[in-house]
C-alpha cells in the first residue's frame, strides 16, 4: 500500500512534550481517515507486519526526565519519536499490529541505588558499575533494610548479588549498572510518550487492531532489558527468576515482517535482538530473519562525562546486520524492504 499523508492532528514540534491524548477525538477521526484513504481493517492484510515499540516512555524519551536517551546529538530520543510517529502514520495501512513494551519498575530493585550500600552505609551513585570483583571484595553489599522490606533472607540476597554479577560477566553482558530511579510504576515517567501513544491509538482505531502491550522489568532480583526475557534467569540456588517470553515469540512468528524501534539502542533494543541471535531455537532463528531494525528510530545511552554506549550500540547493529537481521531506515519504503 502506498505511503499516506500525515494526519492533521500530528504536531511534530510537540513530540518531546507530555500532554493528554484526546482519545475521543482520535477515535472518531481514525475510521474516517481510514475510509478516506482506502485503509482496510488489519484482519485483511495479506502481508502482515508487526511493529515492536521498545520502551518509548517519557522516562527515556522526554528531556529532563530520569533517563532521557540523548545520544551524542543531545536530542536522540526526541528525534527518534518524531520519526517513529511519522513511520506509523505514513504506513498506517501496512502495519498490522503494534507491540509496545513498558519498562516497569519499583524503588527496591537490584539496579537501583537503595539496593546496595558500602562499608559506610552509603548508596552508590547513579551510573555506578558494579562488577563481580566489586562484590567479592566487599565494596558493595545488599542493603539489609531492603532485604527486610521484601521479606528476603539476608544470606540469600548476599549470595544472589555475587551470583548475579558473575552471571552477567559470564554471559558477556554489561556489568550491573545502578540506574537513576526511572519508569516507576504509577509515575508519569512510566507512560508512553504522548505523541507515540496517540499514534498507536490512532493506528489501532483506524485498523481495528488492538496494541499488544508487553510489561517487563518488575522483578526486583534481575534487570530486564530485552523484551524477550530477563538478563539472568536463575538465582544462586537454581530457582527461576524469569524465562523467555515464548508467548510473544510465537505471536511474532505469525507475521511476515517485524519492525523494531524504541529505546535504547545500546540496551533494551540491542539485547532484544541479541536474545534472538544467541538462541539455538530454530523458531527464534526464523524470527530473527524477519526483523527490520529502524536504525533512525533508536539512540544509545549517552551521559556526557559519565557513560557513552554509542560505540557498543553501533557494533551491535553491525553484528546484527552480518547475522542476517535487516537494518533499515524509517523512510525506506516498506514495499522495498529486502
Amino acid at each position: 500500500m502506498p505511503e499516506l499523508p500525515l494526519p492533521p492532528h500530528f504536531d511534530a514540534s510537540r513530540v518531546g512534550e507530555v500532554w493528554r491524548v484526546p482519545y475521543e477525538d482520535r477515535a472518531r477521526e481514525a475510521p474516517a481517515w481510514a475510509a478516506k484513504h482506502g485503509v482496510r481493517p488489519a484482519a485483511h492484510d495479506a502481508f502482515r507486519i508487526a511493529l515492536l515499540v521498545v520502551d518509548a516512555q517519557n522516562t527515556f524519551c522526554v528531556p529532563d526526565f530520569e533517563l532521557f536517551v540523548a545520544g551524542r546529538s543531545g536530542r536522540g530520543a526526541v528525534d527518534d519519536s518524531r520519526r517513529l510517529c511519522d513511520f506509523v502514520y505514513r504506513n498506517l495501512g501496512a502495519i498490522t499490529q503494534t507491540f509496545p513494551s513498558l519498562d516497569t519498575h519499583h524503588a527496591m530493585q537490584v539496579f537501583h541505588a537503595v539496593w546496595l550500600v558500602d562499608e559506610h552505609g552509603e548508596h552508590p551513585a547513579p551510573y555506578t558499575l558494579v562488577s563481580a570483583d566489586d562484590v567479592t571484595a566487599g565494596r558493595w553489599r545488599v542493603n539489609p533494610a531492603v532485604a527486610d522490606s521484601l521479606g528476603l533472607d539476608p544470606d540469600y540476597t548476599a549470595r544472589h548479588l555475587a551470583h548475579y554479577t558473575r552471571r552477567l560477566a559470564e554471559g558477556g553482558k554489561y556489568d550491573l549498572t545502578i540506574w537513576p530511579y526511572h519508569a516507576m510504576l504509577g509515575g508519569i515517567g512510566h507512560a508512553l510518550v504522548s505523541a507515540v501513544e496517540e499514534a498507536l491509538f490512532f493506528h489501532g482505531m483506524a485498523r481495528s487492531s488492538q496494541p499488544d502491550f508487553q510489561v517487563k522489568g518488575d522483578n526486583p532480583l534481575t534487570e530486564h532489558y530485552s523484551m524477550l526475557g530477563p538478563e539472568v534467569t536463575e538465582g544462586p540456588d537454581g530457582e527461576r527468576l524469569g524465562g523467555k517470553n515464548v508467548e510473544l515469540i510465537e505471536k511474532l512468528l505469525t507475521f511476515d515482517a517485524v519492525a523494531v524501534a524504541g529505546q535504547a539502542k545500546s540496551h533494551c533494543v540491542a539485547w532484544t535482538i541479541d536474545d534472538l541471535l544467541r538462541s539455538d531455537s530454530a523458531q527464534e532463528g526464523r524470527l530473527a530473519q524477519r526483523m527490520y531494525l529502524l536504525e533512525d528510530c533508536t539512540s544509545p545511552v549517552v551521559v556526557p562525562g559519565v557513560v557513552d554506549y554509542t560505540d557498543e550500540a553501533d557494533a551491535a547493529f553491525d553484528r546484527f546486520a552480518r547475522a542476517g537481521v535487516h537494518v533499515v531506515r524509517s523512510t525506506d519504503p516498506i514495499d522495498r524492504w529486502p
